[in-house]
């Protein structure tokens, strides 16, 4: 696993005041790892809490040690069942609200039900109803990480603290890529070209939207015709360069392979393919190996050792360090501005 070294934010051990407490919120190995990696570097130790499944599938909490009038930091990965993992969550913050803790932050780094923050026909905004059960349940802070869309940040009345893993993938490339000078960044899509890290980048996939319109002989009112996809357009030369195709998430491969495939014959001769949420769902590991994608780097706010397995192509970053620091200076009551001091707006 890849860990950013940092000389500016540095060891952060046993720099906290009294009061705090560390639980990691589900029993999956990944988030353990990561909740003691954090502990390690906060110099506290993790709290004892027991979170399990009953044999009718309910979730049951049991804290095992007192929270009254602390700062209770619950750290929680999204795991394939989502929904037990939410409900272990609102758990666990509604049994610290009722045990009089002080505050309750949430540290959830891939903010679950992202991708549905707008609305579709018949549908709903899933992650804001999301939002108002946490709410509900007594969360008072959330730390997250690299949101789907920024304006998620709107869905809560309580304060969110949206970190980047942009720096960190930077420096990936920086330091696991020997001629990353002969690097351009590609976005697959305008949507995320506002995510690109580097100065010199072109955009890939140029989205085109054309609308058709027939009139129905007895509504009389324009009815909209499907959408076909336009052809695939790289914007820009990659030849006898590395491609690296940036993006928040990675799930359906789909897309990002079509993008390889063409990349590749237009003449880079590596193609990288980075991403802060590593979801790689269902077949997405084989679909890697296969492809013509080299290299696939991703950071740890999402289980994923057993796409390792499955591809050795895959590649973890670890953001620990990050979030260490932030819930640091937000026990401690210090600016939260000096982790976002290096990373643009649009970033």
């Amino acid at each position: 696993m890849f860990c950013v070294p940092s000389t500016e934010i540095g060891p952060i051990m046993n720099i906290t005041k009294g009061g705090l407490v560390l639980f990691s919120a589900n029993s999956n190995s990944s988030c353990m790892e990561l909740s003691k990696r954090i502990a390690e570097r906060l110099g506290v130790e993790m709290g004892k809490v027991q979170v399990y499944q009953e044999p009718n599938r309910e979730t049951r909490v049991q804290i095992q040690e007192s929270v009254r009038g602390k700062d209770v930091f619950i750290i929680q990965t999204v795991s394939k069942d989502v929904n037990t993992t939410i409900m272990e969550l609102l758990i666990m913050v509604y049994a610290c609200k009722t045990s009089c803790a002080k505050s309750i932050i949430g540290v959830i780094p891939y903010f679950p039900y992202s991708k549905q923050c707008k609305m579709r026909k018949r549908g709903s905004i899933v992650s804001k109803l999301l939002a108002s059960m946490m709410c509900k349940a007594g969360l008072t802070h959330l730390i997250t990480m690299d949101l789907h869309q920024k304006e998620i940040q709107g869905f809560f009345n309580i304060p969110v603290d949206n970190l980047r893993a942009s720096p960190f993938l930077l420096q990936y490339i920086q330091e696991e890529i020997p001629d990353y000078r002969n690097a351009v960044i590609v976005a697959k899509s305008p949507a995320s070209a506002k995510r690109i890290v580097c100065v010199d980048y072109f955009i890939f996939n140029v989205f085109l939207f054309f609308f058709f319109f027939a009139i129905h002989p007895s509504l009389e009112i324009p009815m909209l015709i499907p959408k076909e996809k336009p052809p695939i357009t790289v914007v820009g030369d990659v030849g006898g360069r590395i491609a690296i195709i940036v993006d928040d998430i990675i799930d359906d491969v789909d897309s990002f392979l079509a993008a390889a495939e063409t990349l590749k014959e237009r003449g880079a001769y590596k193609i990288f393919v980075m991403a802060t949420h590593g979801l790689l769902s269902s077949d997405a590991p084989r679909l890697i190996e296969e492809s013509a994608i080299d290299e696939v780097v991703v950071t740890n706010t999402i289980p994923h050792e057993i796409q390792k397995l499955q591809c050795p192509k895959i590649k973890t970053v670890d953001i620990s360090m990050i979030l260490s620091e932030a819930i640091r200076r937000i026990h401690n009551g210090e600016s939260m501005s000096y982790l976002f001091r290096n990373i643009g707006l649009d970033d």
